[in-house]
């Protein structure tokens, strides 16, 4: 499978933003592995961190707005599309107002800046979501529909149709995400001139010019607008072009719209915070069409995860049986409660247990119907993930784990005398410190039955 990515050193922009007009400073940097895309705003106390998480959305009108605890991201597509065209899996992006630069409307100054900062492979594979059926959501209002299917890679079609003279229908196609840069991430930004005039009554794009945002004149421009336009974008003169564009803006595509639309759509849908192999087609995309979908995927990617148990031969030789167990644990019969390990590397370990009749803690759990305790199906998982923060070390006998934290603990099943429980936990960040955080989950019959994310401390016996 595919590296995690994140970039090399930061680097920062500078500009204004497109609704705010606020001077504002963007920095990217580097970010561990697993750690997804997270804004920080660096102009408020505390430099709260704004995750980008679908479900932080709270407005779509003309833009993607994130919001937690009070904090606002205002504007995000550009900036999450330029890091998905890139293949960037671990990105943080600091900003000393609401709203990243709008730059020239597009993602291509994003774009550039990253690679200019350089891109490393991390030690950590890739999450992907495979799409292995159609997934749609279409909005009853607008008619609107977005729709991914099955895929060798992740590819986007966007189908647009304006109903306007000036702009009408219009297609865009990104048959491989590696061709982002060359034939996306410079398509700008665009209004209609009826829209334009009710964001200005509104105060909005107070960032606005004629070099960020490619704006169709589908109406007369009365002597009152055309004085308007001259205030807002500060122009003595202000002109439409034959192909109906307003001054002297040149279209980098005939389909620059489509293609822009299909950069939203990459941004929108990066707050799913999974790489996506599959096929997206959006008909009349829009942030609210999008994000919907993406809270739509995000749901489905979710459940996926918890109840799609990996697959294991259970009768192959184990990488180690009880004995080696327990000469890497401190624990003996009868609170040894992994049999076997039959997956270890730098981030993730696969334990087994066998669960009898003959278990102690039948013997006054429940005899009548005998259940295993949840606790005990916690402390085995625990015990499971001591073999991978003690692998970090190089003489596991001398070193102990105890635990520090248990969080979002989730009992789904009960577990009985004759079923096979396997638990795999995966590092939710390098160990550092002797500090290790484990996202655990625990399987029995096909089905998750636990899940829990696990803090311990690796500490050398005196």
């Amino acid at each position: 499978m595919a590296k995690q990515r994140t970039i090399k050193k930061e680097i920062s922009l500078k500009g204004v933003g497109l609704h705010t007009g606020d001077e504002v400073t963007l920095t990217f940097k580097p970010a561990p592995v697993n750690h997804g895309y997270t804004f920080v705003r660096t102009d408020l106390e505390g430099h709260p961190v704004v995750e980008a998480d679908v479900a932080n959305v709270v407005s779509t009108q003309r833009s993607t707005n994130l919001e937690k605890d009070g904090v606002s991201i205002m504007t995000s597509e550009h900036v999450l599309a330029a890091c998905v065209g890139l293949e960037i899996d671990n990105l943080v992006i600091e900003l000393d107002a609401s709203e990243p630069p709008i730059m020239d409307g597009s993602s291509k100054f994003f774009v550039e800046a990253l690679e200019e900062a350089g891109i490393e492979e991390q030690d950590a594979e890739r999450d992907e979501f495979v799409v292995s059926e159609v997934i749609c959501y279409t909005d009853e209002k607008t008619g609107s529909e977005i729709l991914v299917m099955p895929a060798e890679e992740y590819q986007v079609t966007t189908m647009v149709d304006f109903g306007t003279k000036v702009l009408g229908t219009q297609n865009a196609t990104l048959n491989n995400i590696s061709d982002f840069k060359e034939e996306i991430a410079d398509s700008r930004t665009f209004s209609f001139l009826h829209e334009l005039e009710t964001l200005l009554d509104h105060g909005l794009i107070k960032g606005g010019d004629l070099n960020n945002a490619i704006v169709y004149v589908d109406k007369e421009i009365s002597p009152e607008t055309m004085e308007k336009l001259r205030g807002a974008f500060k122009k003595d003169n202000i002109a439409v072009k034959p192909n109906g564009i307003l001054d002297n803006l040149t279209l980098h595509y005939p389909n620059e719209a489509a293609r822009h639309k299909l950069l939203d759509v990459i941004g929108d849908l990066a707050l799913v915070g999974t790489r996506i192999k599959g096929k997206v087609i959006a008909n009349k995309p829009g942030h609210h069409v999008n994000t919907e979908f993406a809270k739509k995927l995000s749901r489905i990617i979710k459940a996926e995860k918890r109840n799609n148990v990996p697959k294991y031969d259970l009768d192959q030789e184990p990488l180690m049986d009880v004995n080696e167990v327990m000469n890497i644990l401190p624990h003996r019969p009868p609170f040894v409660l992994v049999d076997k390990i039959i997956e270890l590397t730098d981030t993730t370990v696969v334990g087994v247990k066998n669960v009898t009749m003959n278990e102690p803690f039948f013997v006054g759990h429940f005899p009548g119907k005998p259940v295993m305790p949840g606790v005990l199906q916690v402390e085995a998982m625990a015990q499971t993930g001591g073999i991978l923060a003690l692998k970090s070390v190089p003489d596991p006998e001398n070193y102990l784990t105890f635990f520090m934290k248990i969080d979002n603990v989730k009992f789904k099943r009960q577990v009985v005398p004759g079923d096979t429980l396997i638990f795999k936990l995966e590092l939710l960040a390098p160990i550092r410190r002797g500090i290790c955080q484990m996202q655990g989950y625990a399987y029995a019959n096909g089905k998750l039955v636990t899940e829990a994310i696990l803090m311990a401390q690796i500490v050398k016996q005196k």
